[in-house]
């Protein structure tokens, strides 16, 4: 019984990728990073903060989840094409477009839930994210070799909701920091994409990987040293103190140089590990540093 049960559920399971943990990471990052700046700069009480941090992180599971299963009922017929995604639940047919779509509509009213209270610019910000912004992403890789571009702006926006939901207001320096964290989408799902471009050719779909080309490691450089620009100047418009450009600036360019010395552009198996040290280890490099100089002001 409980082994028959574990098979029917399992397919549910790989549709929201919940394993693989780096996605949800990536989405919670730039909200978590925008948080920290703006307790720091209001004092935000230790209590709320932790309480913000939280739910930040569960919405940002339950949006990540939500991405995935809009993005296989989308790609069921490309990902069937493509040896890395083709034993996906929709590819494989294991689950039907309807229940998916079921499955899709849980996940949106969750995440609308969480948005409920929330004042009106946190409130329009999540449902631009949610409908039109995550919405269109899956069409982008058909009509443009931009889409991670379009990935940068719709996965970032948690920027604007940590700071609207604290302060209910956007700060020029959220710009700014949007404007790195674009950078740094292109920079790690370029070297995601890395991954399927053989297949990719073959299936029609496009991406900065396939327009990069031979030269994908100098784009790569450009974006991270872009990236890297940005958070210097977020740093300097927030005011933030020697904690936060020792620790996310140089700890943060030292883990990207790293990554682009380190990755074999040519292996799928190394795309994927760098892809995870950004879901992992850079996320968490930046986010101590800005943690331990809200820390210092509390």
């Amino acid at each position: 019984m409980s082994r028959s049960l574990s098979a029917s559920i399992q397919p549910w399971v790989a549709l929201t990728r919940v394993k693989y943990f780096a996605g949800t990471m990536v989405v919670f990052w730039p909200y978590a990073w925008a948080l920290t700046m703006a307790a720091r700069t209001v004092a935000l009480p230790m209590g709320t903060f932790l309480y913000l941090f939280v739910m930040g992180f569960i919405g940002a599971c339950v949006s990540h989840s939500t991405g995935c299963v809009w993005n296989d009922i989308v790609d069921r017929n490309i990902d069937a094409k493509v040896e890395r995604t083709k034993h996906r639940p929709m590819a494989s047919r294991q689950i039907s477009v309807f229940a998916a779509s079921m499955f899709l509509a849980l996940h949106i009213s969750i995440l609308l839930g969480m948005i409920w209270r929330a004042n009106a610019l946190a409130w329009i910000i999540g449902n631009a994210t949610i409908f039109p912004l995550a919405g269109m992403y899956p069409l982008m890789k058909r009509m443009t070799y931009w889409p991670q571009a379009w990935l940068g702006i719709a996965i970032n926006t948690g920027i604007f909701m940590g700071w609207a939901t604290v302060t209910n207001a956007i700060p020029s320096s959220a710009w700014v920091l949007a404007a790195g964290t674009w950078c740094w989408t292109i920079w790690y799902d370029t070297i995601y994409a890395c991954q399927d471009m053989k297949d990719d050719v073959k299936a029609g779909v496009k991406s900065t990987a396939l327009l990069f080309g031979s030269r994908v490691k100098s784009y790569l450089a450009f974006f991270g040293l872009c990236f890297l620009t940005a958070l210097v100047t977020v740093g300097l418009l927030n005011h933030q103190s020697y904690a936060f450009f020792l620790v996310a600036l140089i700890g943060g360019g030292a883990h990207l140089l790293w990554q682009l010395t380190s990755v074999q552009v040519g292996k799928p198996e190394s795309c994927w590990k760098v892809f995870h040290r950004n879901g992992f280890y850079l996320g968490a490099i930046i986010e101590c540093g800005l943690l331990l100089d809200y820390l210092m002001t509390v």
